[in-house]
């Protein structure tokens, strides 16, 4: 297994994660259990973040740069102005 695939697995477990800790903060039955849930989905975020920006530096997760047009376009859908 490469560091690139390595990499991958760490993110993709990471997101898996955060997306079990929201799940666990939305359906929390006490402000106890909500905090610990999003405590940890924080934590699981940051990590997250710092995983991406290590593969984003090594090349393994290039982003493009969206165009203005779709930026004002999503924008406009979504904007209640």
């Amino acid at each position: 297994m490469t560091d690139r695939e390595m990499m991958e697995n760490m993110l993709m477990l990471e997101k898996g994660a955060c997306d079990l800790f929201m799940h666990g903060a939305i359906e929390s039955s006490s402000t106890n259990v909500h905090q610990t849930f999003m405590t940890s989905l924080n934590a699981s975020l940051q990590m997250q973040d710092q995983i991406y920006g290590k593969m984003q530096q090594k090349g393994w997760y290039p982003t493009d740069q969206a165009p203005q047009s779709k930026i004002s376009g999503v924008k406009q859908k979504f904007c209640r102005c």
